[in-house]
């Protein structure tokens, strides 16, 4: 069997600040560190369960080289560095059997949540469907989309009931449960290590239970944006419109995987200064 297991950074125990996951701040080395300790935990506990599995792991937050690959056990392949195809699911495709989603936090919008935010800082809101998602919620459609479960998740307890509410038979993991956008209460990284590698062992072995997260197309897509000149943008690509306003726009996708690979674009559009 195939498990991809991305790895995101605010939702890893301990971090609670921009300065633990930025490489240009002084406690990005220690957020690496907790973050790549955490993965290995997950691999751990994914072969404990099924010892022949076939193990990526896609880092996934902010530049994608984030985790120490010298650290990083060596049963498993790590996905790093962009642009890539799927972005934080690098790795994904059609014979993969589970996706686990470590570290992630929750979306634009949501609270109490550390650091919550969706893909940048850039994209206040993304509604599929009428439906208000955040990167836990785009990731499962994308993994669903192919017909892969995610079935372990963790992160501060908002991060959780995201995604309990888009599969509820997932495992959850709580590491941290937050106090505002950059505090939170945090179990020991060493407890929440231990932690892990029951839940992901768990998860493999519960893997059926779970049912894949799937948005059947034609999807409307409505992406709100922090600021007018990111619209100006966004409407250069062939499809997108503005709509409702100075910070709106919507595009039609024939089907999610189409949707997830234009929201890509448009919030790298984004980070696009005039």
């Amino acid at each position: 069997m195939k498990v991809l297991i991305s790895v995101d950074m605010e939702g890893i125990s301990g971090i609670v600040h921009p300065a633990e996951t930025n490489p240009d701040c002084y406690d990005y080395q220690q957020g690496r560190a907790l973050m790549t300790a955490e993965a290995n935990a997950v691999i751990a506990g994914v072969l404990d369960a099924e010892p022949a599995a076939e193990v990526w792991v896609a880092d996934a937050h902010g530049p994608f080289r984030n985790l120490l690959p010298e650290d990083l056990d060596r049963r498993a392949r790590l996905i790093r560095g962009k642009p890539r195809p799927l972005g934080m699911l690098a790795g994904l495709d059609e014979h993969t059997d589970a996706v686990m989603l470590i570290g992630y936090h929750a979306r634009a919008g949501g609270g109490p949540a550390v650091l919550a935010h969706t893909m940048s800082d850039a994209i206040l809101d993304v509604r599929v469907g009428g439906r208000s998602l955040g990167e836990i919620g785009l990731n499962a459609a994308m993994a669903g989309h192919l017909g892969v479960p995610v079935v372990l998740l963790s992160g501060d307890g908002t991060a959780c009931a995201e995604l309990t509410d888009l599969a509820p038979s997932a495992v959850t993991v709580a590491v941290k449960q937050a106090l505002g956008q950059t505090a939170a209460v945090a179990v020991h990284p060493e407890e929440a290590r231990e932690r892990l590698r029951t839940a992901a062992a768990k998860a493999i072995e519960q893997r059926a239970l779970v049912a894949p997260f799937a948005l059947t197309g034609p999807l409307e897509v409505e992406i709100d944006l922090y600021g007018p000149h990111m619209v100006d943008l966004a409407t250069l690509v062939p499809g997108v419109s503005r709509a409702g306003g100075g910070r709106k726009v919507t595009f039609t996708a024939s089907d999610y995987a189409d949707a997830y690979r234009l929201v890509l674009l448009l919030v790298q559009l984004a980070s696009i200064r005039p």
